[in-house]
């Protein structure tokens, strides 16, 4: 529209009274001018159809890949990962010709070439042109932190937007559970030592994939009054957790969410 407008102020001056033009010819250009103004309209609508559009490729404001639960008796038991018969399980697809071929070593330091691991890892990578596995071990070991510390401290807002709903629901009701009983938890790390990738599967357009995350870990649980019920304060634990993580690729949203999760050895 602001490239035409120099063209249509011209068309407008041109046949203001004070010219007098013939009127044939302002008839002409009246026409032409409207042409214009369609056309413009036209342009605008298509630029704007296209630049409000959403791409798919957003980046999400994080990357939320993990969760534990706390090592006292309060422990919110989930649910496995049992296959179901009924659903088809994918390995890898057919390599197309006409992609560019993936490095051999491109799941170094996280599966070894041939294995079942790797054609999973494989599968997803072909379904989903984003992932990337160290990026995703990266926000797996943030989000694992940051999701421990908000059980701990019962925020549920934070837990909300990382936790499906079942794994969600289970734990919320152990954090009522405490608030009821006017108790308190604490969780601090020392460090995180092992975040590594132990498994995965693509299920129809399910991605699935299992993460062990292996930590020293200070936990307690005091009463209303303030006295230590559970854990130590001042002893650091070593704990061990497997989490699995699922995203539906056919949807645009990148987050994936946390489905299941069991203490490890």
């Amino acid at each position: 529209m602001g490239q035409n407008g120099p063209r249509l102020a011209a068309f407008f001056r041109f046949c203001r009274p004070a010219q007098q033009p013939s009127e044939s010819v302002c008839n002409v250009f009246d026409i032409y001018t409207i042409l214009l103004l369609v056309a413009a309209v036209v342009i605008c609508l298509k630029l704007f159809s296209v630049l409000g559009q959403r791409t798919g490729r957003e980046r999400p404001p994080y990357d939320p890949y993990s969760v534990r639960r706390t090592a006292t008796d309060n422990v919110v038991t989930l649910p496995g990962r049992a296959a179901d018969p009924s659903t088809p399980t994918e390995t890898a697809r057919p390599v197309d010709p006409s992609e560019p071929a993936r490095p051999v070593d491109q799941w170094k330091g996280i599966a070894q070439p041939g294995t079942a691991l790797a054609a999973a890892l494989d599968a997803i990578a072909a379904a989903d042109q984003s992932f990337d596995p160290k990026h995703f071990i990266a926000g797996a070991r943030t989000a694992y932190e940051m999701i421990v510390t908000a059980y701990a401290a019962g925020d549920r807002r934070t837990l909300k937007n990382l936790l499906s709903r079942d794994v969600y629901d289970g734990f919320e009701a152990v954090i009522d559970e405490r608030e009821k009983r006017g108790e308190t938890a604490e969780s601090r790390f020392v460090s995180i030592d092992t975040t590594e990738i132990t498994g995965a599967e693509l299920r129809a357009r399910t991605a699935q994939i299992t993460v062990r995350f292996m930590s020293h870990l200070v936990t307690v649980a005091r009463d209303r009054s303030g006295n230590v019920i559970d854990g130590n304060p001042d002893k650091v634990t070593d704990v061990t957790d497997i989490w699995t993580f699922s995203r539906d690729l056919s949807i645009r949203d990148p987050n994936w969410k946390l489905v299941a999760t069991e203490a490890g050895h």
